[in-house]
């Protein structure tokens, strides 16, 4: 059954590298390179940003009520996210030694470089460094639950889920209690080569 998966698998393979290819024209059309995962502008352009930007006073003056007045809700949870990366890190460090996986990279996950924009004034930075923020850490909690579930119950769901992990794809078919029993330890060992 693995094999009629392999195919798909093999396309999206290839599509990932378009994106790629696509991605380093898109780089080279906005005047940017990365070095050491730091992005560089040439100086043209970082002047040109410089006189996009808006002020302070303006941003606030055609903000909307609405997004004035929420903004407060939405900073708020920044506490909730902080508690769940503290205890992202204590699960990882305490449960992935023990099962024999290495631990995910935050880094990997949590970017934060959209305040190096010189067209962003100081609030859009900061929203952008929140967002940056909470989306990278969700993104990383899920990686860390999709590592646990591999090791766990590495088992497709009968009912499509949306918006799955791509860890699913190599679990075994919901019902097929052979494949469980016979695939187990190997994704095991596969999630501790990771």
């Amino acid at each position: 059954m693995a094999s009629d998966i392999e195919a798909p698998l093999g396309r999206l393979r290839d599509i990932e590298e378009e994106l790629e290819r696509t991605l380093d024209a898109r780089r080279a059309e906005f005047r940017y390179r990365l070095e050491r995962n730091k992005v560089i502008f040439e100086q043209e352009v970082i002047a040109r940003h410089r006189r996009i930007r808006t002020g302070l006073l303006r941003f606030l003056r055609d903000s909307s009520f609405g997004a004035l007045i929420t903004a407060p809700a939405v900073y708020a949870l920044i506490v909730p996210l902080a508690l769940l990366d503290l205890t992202i890190a204590l699960y990882q460090a305490v449960c992935f030694p023990i099962w024999g996986m290495a631990r995910v990279r935050r880094a990997d996950y949590v970017v934060i470089d959209r305040h190096h924009l010189a067209y962003l004034n100081g609030i859009e930075k900061l929203n952008c460094v929140y967002c940056g923020y909470a989306n990278g850490l969700i993104a990383l909690a899920r990686e860390v639950a999709s590592r646990t579930e591999q090791y766990w119950c590495p088992i497709k769901h009968a009912i499509r889920v949306r918006g799955a992990h791509p860890r699913q794809r190599q679990f075994v078919d919901y019902g097929d209690a052979d494949a469980f029993r016979n695939r187990l330890e190997a994704l095991r060992e596969e999630i501790g080569k990771m």
